[in-house]
């Protein structure tokens, strides 16, 4: 369990700073992260972080496909976790 814990707060990390650079470098009119990219970081295990950066830093809230897909990868990895302490798998 640890060390699932362990990964899902590290990309956690990597999702919240991806979002927090993406919204600096928009205001700055530089250079953006593909959306690909932050998805597939969010899909990975980083959804709770990219949440919290959508809400700290207003980010990607207007776009329908953050509003329901961010959210989403957060309860799969959440019912992910239930079910495997749930079953006691060892992990």
């Amino acid at each position: 369990m640890k060390w699932l814990l362990g990964y899902l707060a590290l990309m956690s990390v990597l999702a919240l700073l991806l979002c927090g650079a993406d919204k600096w470098k928009a205001k700055r009119g530089r250079w953006r992260i593909p959306e690909k990219t932050l998805f597939l970081v969010s899909g990975l295990g980083g959804a709770w972080g990219f949440l919290l950066g959508m809400l700290l830093f207003r980010h990607k809230t207007r776009h329908w496909s953050f509003r329901i897909l961010i959210p989403l990868f957060s309860l799969l990895w959440l019912a992910a976790c239930v079910l495997l302490l749930w079953k006691g798998l060892p992990f």
